[in-house]
């Protein structure tokens, strides 16, 4: 945020009359609350949140213990950008440190223990892949260039393999980014280009995940549970166990008016009366929707059942199209859904082994992988991951946390003559192990001090299908009196879902747009614009014969800039 923005905003006239109500629990909900209270003025019990479940948090979750093992369904990159998120939590005390903020203790981990990979891909059972360049030929990176100058509106609903070149789904760039990012080639090619555009200045850290940021423990225990406990202690009312099954909307007058919400609590059907002086957030659409977990012994369900948030939203959307299509976004499981699994390791065995592929040691709170280690030549497109130890704060010394997931779970593997989505835990980690080289016969040992928790996710990158303008609802659709959208599903130009950072910015916009305050929301870091970004990425593109990205520095803008002060950027 511009320090000239950095204001106190005056209180809003008549803020006391006001409630609000937020729909889900999840990282846009608290956020919304948060900036509700921070700068509009409002008292914490003024504002009830709804969730279905019995906890917060949503997709930012983190469970367990040492003696049934811990389960993180997914986690999250970050970056120094992210300038709503990073503003939220400067004003989010720390649990762990009197005086402190998240942001202090998030900043100051990250500077003492830089993120860089060692190993970002292995192949051949346990082979490490040592180049660092992207593999893009000349044709490539016209197709990238070409890609971040095209408007999304002429790419409509185009896919990234309708998009490039069949050549593209070959190289490098396309493994890191899709196991990055859990890209599929059948997602929305105007997807990626938001997020060349929106993280240009990392290109150069493809190959190594340098300049990434994570948390110091599970994303539930570092960034929720203390931006929960700062809600609770101002009187936030949360609201478990409680599902939203529709809401009253009046349209007259060109308007569109929350008038009702109507809940389910423990089999009891109530409606809230609401009037153009409260607020409705809701987080539309869930990437989490419907997830289930296996153990050591069972696979876990694949559940296609219609889930409360989709339901919900399915119902608002056919009273108004400004509401959007979520059929776009939840009708096809099959190209949305993926699978990830925890191991819980005590002991050395498998420490040892994962510390011998990230080529350093697993000391505490340093960084550990570095960023996932992909298995180039899986049959499941497997990737592996271990963050800082300990991921939980209830997480014995002697014990390891590792995290896994797979792009396609309805294949068979390698060695698992058996489709992922139908594999046990035990499976999983044997799949694993013969990646890493381990032989059948030397694997029990293994299995015996590892505890594996998989889960199935229906909906997890079904924020990446390919949509238009109108399929996702803007953040306070036109006309709407009293109604937001928050989360991955609505629309935010130019900034890009599966992030943290889109939630929260989803939050600030709609707070600060219903109270219409003086405050500005913080602006997206615009690196496509910032010609030293550009160039560092520009030469991270170059193919091995130079081609055509060659051409272009040496030949036009190496002369465009010679003698002058820009000329030590190419």
């Amino acid at each position: 945020m511009n320090n000239y923005q950095r204001i106190n905003t005056r209180k809003p006239k008549g803020i006391e009359k006001k409630r609000a109500f937020l729909i889900g629990a999840g990282i846009g909900s608290l956020a919304a609350a948060e900036y509700l209270m921070r700068d509009g003025h409002m008292e914490g019990n003024q504002i009830t949140i709804f969730e279905q479940d019995g906890i917060s948090g949503g997709a930012m979750d983190g469970a367990g213990n040492p003696e049934n093992g811990f389960i993180a369904r997914g986690g999250r990159e970050m970056e120094a950008h992210y300038e709503c998120l990073w503003d939220l939590y400067s004003g989010v005390p720390s649990i762990e440190e009197e005086g402190r903020t998240v942001l202090d203790e998030f900043r100051e981990i990250n500077e003492n223990d830089p993120n860089f990979s060692n190993v970002r891909v292995i192949f051949n059972r346990g082979e490490k892949h040592r180049k660092t360049d992207l593999g893009l030929k000349e044709k490539h990176t016209k197709e990238l260039t070409k890609l971040l100058l095209t408007k999304e509106e002429d790419l409509g609903a185009k896919t990234v393999e309708e998009y490039f070149d069949k050549s593209f789904l070959d190289t490098d760039m396309w493994l890191y980014w899709r196991s990055m990012f859990a890209f599929e080639t059948w997602h929305s090619v105007v997807e990626m280009k938001r997020y060349m555009q929106r993280f240009i200045h990392l290109m150069p850290g493809m190959s190594t995940m340098r300049d990434l940021l994570f948390t110091k423990y599970n994303q539930y225990d570092s960034l929720i549970l203390p931006l929960k406990k700062l809600l609770e202690s101002k009187g936030v009312n949360f609201v478990f166990n409680t599902i939203v099954t529709d809401l009253d909307i009046d349209f007259s007058d060109n308007k569109k008016t929350v008038t009702g919400i109507h809940i389910n609590k423990e089999n009891s059907e109530e409606v809230i009366k609401t009037t153009s002086d409260d607020f409705v957030f809701f987080t539309n659409g869930s990437m989490t929707e419907n997830s289930t977990l296996g153990d050591m012994e069972n696979a876990p369900i694949l559940d296609k059942s219609e889930g409360a948030v989709w339901s919900l939203w399915k119902k608002i959307a056919k009273k108004d199209k400004s509401f959007g299509n979520p059929e776009v976004f939840c009708s096809d499981i099959d190209k949305t859904k993926w699978e990830s699994y925890t191991i819980t390791a005590k002991g050395t065995k498998m420490r040892k082994l994962l510390e011998s592929f990230a080529e350093r040691e697993f000391l505490p709170n340093k960084t550990a992988t570095g960023g996932i280690i992909t298995v180039k030549d899986s049959n499941w497109l497997l990737s592996v991951t271990v963050n800082r130890q300990p991921q939980f704060k209830n997480q014995p010394a002697d014990a390891t946390v590792a995290w896994a997931y797979a792009l396609f779970p309805d294949n068979k593997g390698d060695f698992i003559d058996k489709k992922m989505s139908e594999c046990s835990g035990r499976e999983l980690l044997q799949e694993l192990l013969y990646h890493f080289g381990i032989d059948k016969n030397d694997m029990q040992e293994y299995i015996d001090e590892c505890i594996v928790i998989p889960a199935m996710m229906p909906y997890i990158t079904s924020q990446f299908m390919p949509r238009v303008k109108g399929d996702r609802p803007e953040v306070i659709p036109e006309g709407s009196v009293n109604l937001a959208f928050l989360g991955q599903y609505c629309e935010i130009k130019n900034d890009c879902v599966f992030t943290v950072e889109y939630s929260v910015r989803s939050a600030i916009m709609a707070v600060y747009s219903f109270l219409n305050l003086e405050k500005k929301v913080p602006e997206i870091y615009a690196s496509q614009y910032d010609i030293r970004a550009l160039a560092t990425a520009t030469k991270t593109m170059k193919s091995e014969h130079e081609g055509v990205v060659k051409k272009i520095v040496a030949n036009v803008i190496k002369k465009k800039l010679a003698n002058t002060t820009f000329e030590d950027l190419i």
